[in-house]
């Protein structure tokens, strides 16, 4: 397992083979893979994007920034070159989806909580405005109140879009988040992710329920998801986005 410096919790490769390295160390980071034998890689887990002076790429990350020109690229955009760069140096890349496909939303409702009509229409208006986020390459999710918009993703992550959205929360029934995945995007980096920690960040912020697209996001815990969110009364669905 590669580990990088001021993004990978320590916990995650705690009794694993692993090598800690800088984000902006891809020649160290190829001799690592390359001397170990590994052939297959699967990128998992999160990364906040750092600004080229946080980077302070090597030789190598620099010709490929120049390359790719860094700048002028969304996350999916970005990533999507990443995954081109690991298949040029002679690594598969593998989705988290292909080996785990348990964890890919399903088609149905986690618990015994379902959305009411208003959420419904809370659910189909975020999914247009996450298409249109999606498509500019900006994010994946959106928080939805009685047909407002409270809070759109961009570089900030989850958490933090469902605490802005706490803050903005109108009286009333509460909103919904809608995590969908982009237009287009490259399925084996970032795919939309919740898990409990979302669930017990979104009844925090107020809100009622978390829609996220079957087949198209990540769902951690699965079933035992259920519970969870009974118990923090929220919702939590696998919705269809093709309509």
């Amino acid at each position: 397992m590669l580990a990088f410096e001021g993004q990978t919790d320590p916990e995650t490769v705690a009794g694993t083979v692993h090598a800690w390295i800088r984000l902006g160390a891809a020649g160290s980071a190829f001799e690592i893979l390359k001397g170990a034998g590994v052939s297959e890689l699967v990128m998992a887990g999160a990364i906040t994007r750092p600004s080229l002076a946080e980077l302070k790429p090597d030789l190598r990350t620099a010709r490929w920034l120049a390359k790719v020109g860094m700048s002028s690229l969304g996350d999916d955009g970005l990533l999507s070159a990443v995954v081109r760069s690991l298949e040029e140096e002679g690594f598969g890349v593998i989705g988290v989806d292909e080996i785990l496909k348990h964890l890919l939303a399903e088609t149905k409702v986690y618990g015994r909580l379902e959305p009411d009509a208003e959420a419904v229409a809370d659910i189909e208006r975020g999914i247009a405005v996450a298409k249109v986020l999606g498509a500019a390459d900006v994010g994946q999710g959106v928080v939805v109140q009685q047909g407002i918009v409270l809070a759109v993703e961009a570089a900030e992550g989850t958490d933090a879009l469902l605490r802005r959205a706490g803050e903005l929360r109108r009286a009333g029934p509460g909103g919904v988040l809608v995590k969908i995945k982009k237009p287009g995007q490259e399925h084996r980096a970032d795919l939309p992710t919740i898990g409990q920690r979302t669930v017990e960040v979104a009844a925090a912020a107020g809100l009622r329920g978390i829609a996220v697209e079957a087949g198209g996001a990540l769902v951690i815990g699965g079933d035992a998801l259920g519970p969870v969110a009974d118990s923090a009364g929220l919702f939590v669905v696998g919705i269809q986005t093709d309509s």
